[in-house]
Parts: C-alpha cells; sequence; structure tokens
C-alpha cells in the first residue's frame, strides 16, 4: 500500500507534466465557472507551482458578480481567514509564504471554497499538500461548500481518507463541474 507521502509525491510529479502539457486547462476550466455551485462569496487562491491557475475563473466569477476572497494564514497550526479581494487588487505574503490580500482588505465568510489539491476522487476524497490548512478551515466553516480546482487528471481511483480529512462536495476542472457521489 502506498503510503501518504508516497502518493504525494508522485502526484505532485503528475500536476506538473499536466501543468506542462495543458497551458489553456485553466481557461477552459474557467468556462465552466457557471456549474459551480452557487455562494455569493467565494474564496479562491493564488496558484503556486503547478497548481491549477485560478486567474481566468477569478475573472468569470467576478464578471458572473460574485464577491471573491483569498484565504490568509495568521498562524501555522489554525484555520485560515479569508479577506476580499477582486483580481488586480494587491497582495503580500502570508505566515505561510502564499499571496494573500493586505490586512485593510475586509475579512470575510466564503459561502464556496474552492481549494487546490494534489489529488481527488469522486467520493469527495481530496489529497492536500499535507499542511491541514484547508481540513482545519473547512473545520470551522462546515456550511461552507467545498469544491476542488484541479485538472481532471488528478482523480484517482479511491482515497483513503482520515477521520480529520473533509469530503468535498464537487470538482471542478477543465472538463467541468462534477458533483461527489
Amino acid at each position: 500500500m502506498t503510503s501518504k507521502h508516497e502518493l504525494r509525491a508522485a502526484m505532485r510529479a503528475l500536476r506538473k507534466r499536466l501543468a506542462e502539457v495543458d497551458s489553456e486547462a485553466a481557461e477552459r476550466a474557467a468556462g465552466h465557472a457557471g456549474a459551480l455551485p452557487s455562494g455569493e462569496t467565494v474564496a479562491l487562491y493564488r496558484a503556486m507551482g503547478s497548481e491549477l491557475d485560478t486567474d481566468a475563473l477569478a475573472v468569470a466569477l467576478h464578471q458572473a458578480g460574485r464577491r471573491l476572497c483569498l484565504p490568509v494564514v495568521i498562524e501555522r497550526d489554525t484555520a485560515m481567514i479569508f479577506r476580499a479581494w477582486a483580481p488586480g487588487e494587491p497582495l503580500e505574503l502570508d505566515a505561510a509564504g502564499c499571496p494573500a490580500p493586505l490586512p485593510l482588505a475586509e475579512t470575510v465568510t466564503p459561502d464556496l471554497i474552492l481549494t487546490p489539491l494534489l489529488a481527488f476522487d469522486a467520493h469527495g476524497g481530496r489529497l492536500g499538500q499535507g499542511g491541514g490548512y484547508y481540513d482545519r478551515t473547512f473545520a470551522v466553516l462546515p456550511d461552507a461548500v467545498r469544491v476542488g480546482f484541479a485538472y481532471a487528471g488528478q482523480a484517482v481511483e479511491r482515497l483513503r481518507l482520515e477521520p480529520h480529512d473533509m469530503r468535498l462536495h464537487g470538482v471542478l476542472t477543465e472538463k467541468g463541474y462534477r458533483a461527489a457521489l
């Protein structure tokens, strides 16, 4: 049986290859923004490394009238907060080294959270980077709809989840939105 560490390494390599061979995937995924579940305030993320870029999706959601926000890590072992943000507004690095809105931006509570991931399955399973930021945040925002944003090629047969792992409600890829079973 493959350990989570080994699976993460393999899926990071796969995601990097997917990013290299399909530079238009994020644009195609953004074309499916209208299929996302409803939610007035939508949390995105700023892509790092080979994560599926959210720029085109941010523009599509903003133009559709949805309010956007980004996660902010204030302390490493706590849930993230979210600050209001719109495309083009300035960002600074948070406590985890991720681009985040400035402290003067309004703190908001998202209805819909789009999350990066390394792998997902049809049952809402999500394999993240291993820091636990999203699982801790999902635990304190149980009513928020949780949606992965990924390449379709990141799908796996079935992920083995631990008690603290929070399931996704669906995944948006370049092939469209798919609700979890």
